[in-house]
């Protein structure tokens, strides 16, 4: 071989060298941009890092905090597991009561507040009753002046179907629950994840049901089963989930159970396996500004959670006092609850602090404590 023709080959295996380089560095940020971009619209509060203390403010805009002078401390950073870019991470569910394929319509049927910790890790679960009436944003100007109604309607008001869509922001329904959450209870919310009932029915069934344990007579009477252990397709699961013939208290432990359930078998060595097929088939049918890449962390912090460290918790039953309110909208007395929303504030306050509820336990009464843990 000549010189020049070594020549030759030294120029063309650089150029190929940098062409291989540049396709590898194109391929990688393409991924890179698929999978840190989020599934649906971001919530309208940007995401914030508080600092040791701060107060929300009275006259604050929804969704803005006036933070208190504080001492700067060098602190070592936490180490959080999983490839989580945050210690701590709160998401706004929502299971809504729309048995359609899309999401145009559907009250929050079930609204809970999910602390997750990366670090520990562990997951925290805080139910809110449905039935509250709260001050709901951007809705007056279509209701006559009415700036309050349930809970579980702040969710429909902000879906884009006919008659709704009161406000344009593109988190729809989420979006202005979690704002409604945040004007009446002070709730910092990063994310969202809404499923409609029969997507639920459908993750139940492609992981070929859950197994449900009916410990005594007591959850007998509220799950509406023998004691005993079953195993439930996603039909029969729903109708545990939504079975309130004993009071809505107990039906959020049933919905609890099932959740306890579902978790227990996500985290099996079957379906481990499967969780980012689960998530790709799903990703059409569930409304969420997650990441594919931060999905893939949650299902990766499933597998190290210890059962002592996921909690499910509720306000205390004692707090609560059925009463009825004129609804003009419906132009009739309606069922709330009535409650003292300075209490529930700091009940929430101190749930995304970490410091409520004990690991395990939900008060229903203050004579009558339930305990459930996903075995």
């Amino acid at each position: 071989m000549t010189r020049s023709q070594k020549q030759i080959i030294a120029v063309l295996s650089i150029v190929a060298l940098v062409l291989i380089s540049a396709a590898g560095i194109y391929a990688f940020r393409s991924y890179r941009a698929f999978v840190t971009q989020p599934l649906g619209p971001s919530l309208p509060i940007a995401a914030q890092t508080m600092p040791p203390t701060w107060t929300p403010a009275a006259t604050s805009p929804v969704g803005m905090v006036t933070l208190v002078p504080t001492l700067s401390f060098t602190t070592p950073t936490p180490y959080a597991g999983c490839g989580g870019t945050t210690s701590v991470m709160h998401v706004v569910a929502v299971g809504a009561d729309s048995r359609s394929d899309n999401y145009q319509y559907g009250l929050g049927d079930v609204i809970r507040l999910v602390r997750i910790d990366f670090v520990t890790p562990k997951v925290s679960v805080l139910e809110f009753p449905r039935d509250l009436w709260v001050e709901i944003p951007y809705i007056s100007d279509n209701l006559n002046g009415q700036d309050h109604e349930k809970l579980n309607q702040a969710y429909l008001y902000g879906q884009p179907g006919d008659g709704f869509h009161y406000w344009d922001d593109p988190s729809a329904g989420p979006g202005l629950l979690s704002l409604t959450l945040n004007l009446n209870f002070g709730a910092q919310v990063d994310h969202y994840v809404a499923v409609n009932m029969r997507t639920f029915v459908n993750v139940v069934n492609a992981v070929e049901g859950i197994d449900l344990n009916v410990p005594d007579d007591n959850a007998a009477q509220n799950t509406g089963l023998p004691i005993g252990k079953h195993h439930l397709n996603g039909d029969q699961a729903l109708k545990v989930a939504r079975n309130r013939e004993e009071g809505v208290f107990e039906r959020a432990s049933n919905q609890n159970r099932v959740l306890c359930a579902l978790r227990q078998k996500l985290a099996s060595p079957k379906v481990v396996t499967k969780i980012p097929d689960l998530i790709d088939s799903f990703q059409d049918n569930i409304l969420t500004d997650f990441t594919p890449e931060q999905l893939g962390q949650l299902a990766c912090l499933g597998t190290k959670l210890p059962p002592e460290n996921i909690t499910f918790a509720s306000f205390p039953q004692e707090l609560f006092k059925e009463s009825r309110i004129y609804d003009p909208v419906f132009k009739k007395n309606v069922f709330y609850w009535d409650v003292d929303f300075s209490v529930l504030r700091d009940y929430t306050s101190r749930f995304q602090a970490g410091t409520w509820p004990e690991p395990n336990a939900i008060t229903t009464d203050e004579e009558d404590e339930e305990e459930i843990i996903c075995e």
